[in-house]
C-alpha cells in the first residue's frame, strides 16, 4: 500500500495503525475518483490482520470533506460503474458509509474542519470522531439544494442523536459546531485544536495495542445495526427530490456563486440561502 497508488488519498500503517488523510484539492469534495480509492483501500484492508485501526484525516485543514462533488452529476458513466459494484440495496454514496461502518478494523475520524453533506455523513458512518473545538464543523446541507442527505445520513443520525435532532440537522441544514455535536452524540468529543492530534494518535495506538481478539469481540458484540429498510427509504426520497427542478437549480446556482471554492465554502450555508432567494 503506496502513496503514489492513490490521487486523492495518502495511506500509510505503523504500528498497527492504518493513517488515510484525504487529498482532493482545493476543498476535499468526494467526487468519483475518492470514492473508487476509499472502496479500494477499505476493501484491501479487511483482510490486513496486521492494521487495526483506520485513522481518517484531512490535507486540508479547513475541510475535512466539503461534500458529495456538485459536478457529479456530469460523470453519470462512472457513476454506473460504481453503483454495478456496489451491493445490493444501497446507492453509490450509502455504499461508502455501509462500507465504513462495517469495516473489521476500529475506524476513527480526526476532524479539524469542515464536514458537509457526504462528508457529515462519512463522519457519522465512522465507530468514532474526535473534533476540534475552534475549528470543525458538521452539517448536513441537502435541503438548501432541495434534496435530502442520500449517503446513509438519516439513518445514522437518527442512530446517533435521536429522530428529532436528526430533523434539526437534516431540516435546519445548519453548520453545528463540535461541542454541539458532541453533545447530541453526532460525535465522540470535542477537544481543544493543539490537543486534538495528540489525543486521536493516543486512542489510535491504544486501542491497536489490545490483546489479540479484544477488538473483534467488541465490534461483535457491539455490532453495526442492520439499516438495509431505511437506506432503501432514503435512497427513494433522495431519488425523488434529486431529480425535480429545484434541486438542479439550486445545485446548478450554486455552482455558479462559487458553492465549490475555497471562498465558498467558509459560509456555504449562507450562500445557498441566497441562491434560494
Amino acid at each position: 500500500m503506496t502513496n503514489d497508488a492513490y490521487s486523492t488519498l495518502r495511506v500509510r500503517s505503523e504500528h498497527g495503525v492504518a493513517r488515510i488523510v484525504l487529498d482532493n484539492p482545493p476543498v476535499n469534495t468526494l467526487g468519483t475518483t475518492m470514492m473508487r480509492e476509499l472502496r479500494t483501500v477499505l476493501t484491501g484492508l479487511q483482510d490486513d490482520s496486521s492494521v487495526r485501526v483506520i485513522v481518517f484525516s484531512s490535507a486540508e485543514p479547513e475541510f475535512f470533506i466539503a461534500h458529495v462533488d456538485m459536478h457529479i452529476r456530469e460523470e453519470m458513466d462512472v457513476l454506473q460503474e460504481l453503483a454495478a459494484s456496489a451491493p445490493a440495496d444501497v446507492n453509490v454514496f450509502q455504499a461508502i458509509g455501509e462500507l465504513i461502518r462495517h469495516q473489521p478494523q476500529v475506524t476513527i475520524v480526526k476532524l479539524a474542519g469542515k464536514a458537509r453533506g457526504g462528508g457529515a455523513e462519512f463522519v457519522a458512518a465512522a465507530d468514532m470522531t474526535f473534533a476540534a473545538i475552534e475549528t470543525a464543523g458538521l452539517g448536513q446541507i441537502e435541503a438548501l439544494m432541495g434534496i435530502i442527505p442520500g449517503g446513509g445520513g438519516t439513518q445514522y443520525l437518527r442512530e446517533r442523536m435521536g429522530r428529532n435532532r436528526a430533523l434539526e440537522v437534516v431540516l435546519t441544514a445548519d453548520l453545528f459546531d463540535a461541542e454541539t455535536a458532541a453533545s447530541y452524540g453526532w460525535i465522540n468529543r470535542a477537544l481543544p485544536a493543539d490537543e486534538l492530534d495528540e489525543y486521536v494518535d493516543r486512542v489510535a495506538r491504544n486501542i491497536a495495542a489490545l490483546p489479540d481478539g479484544v477488538i473483534e469481540a467488541a465490534k461483535s458484540a457491539l455490532p453495526a445495526d442492520d439499516f438495509k429498510e431505511g437506506l432503501l427509504r432514503e435512497n427513494e426520497a433522495w431519488a425523488s427530490t434529486f431529480s425535480r427542478p429545484a434541486a438542479q437549480h439550486l445545485m446548478s446556482g450554486g455552482l455558479k456563486d462559487g458553492a465549490q471554492t475555497p471562498a465558498g465554502k467558509r459560509d456555504l450555508e449562507g450562500l445557498m440561502r441566497g441562491v434560494a432567494r
